[in-house]
């Protein structure tokens, strides 16, 4: 903790009182500023739209030659803030939550489609995008502690209720179909997405009401993940679905040294699922990062030419906290969500 509190930038300072260290929140108010003094977290909320959005989009992000967050949607971008440690109620937190919230409702109205807006607008490819900003819409108000809100508890109910009936059927084991030379997600088949596991990751009390559902989730996510990338037949489109999770994302060490901050992303929301400490396999992974620390706990990997950046979409708004980090400051964001991982698993943690 001291090393971060060092070395981290102001983010994950804030963080690892309030999350890992576990202050309590009448203790905190001297430090409530910390988040707000970071200049990325500055930068981005700044450019913000007054309707609440960001460069009117939902879900983009920004490309790997952009120098600060040209191009990012407003679902990332409220996600990002919340990671820098903003509360919910600092301005561009609530003048986004009308947005989120509007998304939430189930209609398909093509207005609300965003960047995923057709010139023509087809009814079969509105319904599709509107499901997907609807999930993704969840995930961020469910991260932003809104799970008592009946809206985004009814939403929640809507997605768990097409998951189950999808996870309580055949096409759970074979969900593709062919169609002409390609192989698509058969009618029905609704996978969990990325949004939808981390809406259900931020959602604990919903999750024990729906233990059931989460028992067969984690059976789902624990059997192999099919090669191919997912796809469905929109009409007569074929859409791939990237955000799609079909199995175990994290099979073996060869998936982690390929995507580091992808891996790291994965076992955060394992263990705030409940999901870690029942997964032989993610335990190892988990322990094989723990092995790489010195003995301060710091972590500073074996082979010094790790990628701290993804080329995964979804992971974006999570890690790392500071992508200009240089020196001992780059091992931060590591150092700081393996206690996170370890205090939502159960870990003791030795705190000094």
């Amino acid at each position: 903790m001291s090393w971060l509190l060092q070395h981290g930038s102001s983010p994950v300072q804030y963080r690892t009182i309030a999350e890992i260290a576990r202050i309590p929140v009448s203790d905190m108010r001297k430090l409530s500023a910390l988040p707000y003094s970071h200049r990325p977290a500055l930068t981005l909320a700044v450019i913000q739209r007054s309707d609440g959005s960001w460069n009117g989009n939902m879900l983009g992000v920004p490309s790997p030659r952009a120098e600060h967050f040209e191009g990012v949607g407003t679902i990332n971008a409220v996600r990002r803030l919340l990671e820098y440690g903003w509360e919910v109620d600092s301005p561009p937190m609530m003048q986004a939550r009308r947005v989120l919230f509007r998304l939430l409702a189930e209609d398909d109205d093509p207005s609300f489609l965003y960047e995923l807006a057709q010139k023509k607008p087809d009814q079969e490819m509105t319904r599709h995008g509107r499901t997907l900003l609807r999930e993704a819409a969840a995930a961020a108000l469910a991260q932003a502690g809104y799970e008592k809100d009946p809206r985004l508890r009814g939403a929640a109910r809507r997605i768990v209720e097409r998951l189950d009936t999808f996870l309580k059927s055949p096409l759970a084991q074979k969900p593709f179909t062919r169609s002409g030379n390609v192989h698509v997600l058969a009618v029905g088949a609704s996978p969990p997405s990325w949004y939808t596991l981390v809406m259900l990751a931020f959602m604990p009390l919903f999750r024990s009401e729906h233990y059931d559902v989460m028992d067969r989730l984690y059976n789902y996510l624990s059997q192999p993940q099919p090669r191919q990338t997912p796809a469905s037949m929109i009409g007569k489109r074929v859409v791939e679905e990237p955000q799609l999770v079909l199995g175990d994302p994290l099979p073996h060490r060869n998936a982690v040294d390929a995507d580091v901050p992808a891996a790291l992303a994965w076992l955060e929301l394992a263990a705030r699922m409940q999901f870690l400490r029942r997964n032989e396999g993610w335990m190892k992974l988990f322990d094989r990062f723990l092995d790489d620390r010195d003995n301060q706990g710091v972590w500073r990997p074996a082979r010094h030419t790790v990628v701290m950046k993804s080329a995964n979409p979804y992971v974006w708004p999570t890690i790392p906290l500071d992508s200009h980090a240089a020196g001992d400051e780059r091992w931060a964001d590591v150092t700081f969500r393996l206690a996170l991982i370890g205090r939502w698993s159960g870990r003791p943690l030795n705190l000094f």
